[in-house]
């Protein structure tokens, strides 16, 4: 069993930052990918960002230049600083993760519990 959790989340007001933080804890071999996406009310949940355990990052078209995507792979640990916000960056923000149990297992996709950004014009 593997869980992802987020924190970090809060009000805030346009152009300000905002730094989520997710923790993936259980029977845990590897992470491949992690990332961020984030679900608006009334529309789909959309990719936001993902880093790869080497390092490689992947942005949407919406956030580059604004957020950054890093993690502490020895913590099994994502983070997302997000600057310059702006409302309609105002969502629900999941963790995602591509975990591996055991050396020998396929991978699986997790999922945390969302954690509320709401930006303020």
């Amino acid at each position: 069993q593997v869980q992802l959790v987020e924190s970090g989340g809060g009000l805030v007001q346009a152009g300000g930052s905002l730094r989520l933080s997710c923790a993936a804890s259980g029977s845990i071999f590897s992470i491949n990918t992690m990332g961020w996406y984030r679900q608006a009310p009334g529309k789909q949940r959309d990719l936001v960002a993902t880093i790869i355990s080497g390092g490689i990052t992947n942005y949407a078209d919406s956030v580059k230049g604004r957020f950054t995507i890093s993690r502490d792979n020895a913590k099994n640990m994502v983070y997302l600083q997000m600057n310059s916000l702006k409302p309609e960056d105002t969502a629900v923000y999941y963790c995602h993760g591509v975990v591996r149990t055991t050396d020998r297992s396929p991978t699986y996709s997790y999922w945390g519990q969302g954690t509320q950004v709401t930006v303020s014009s």
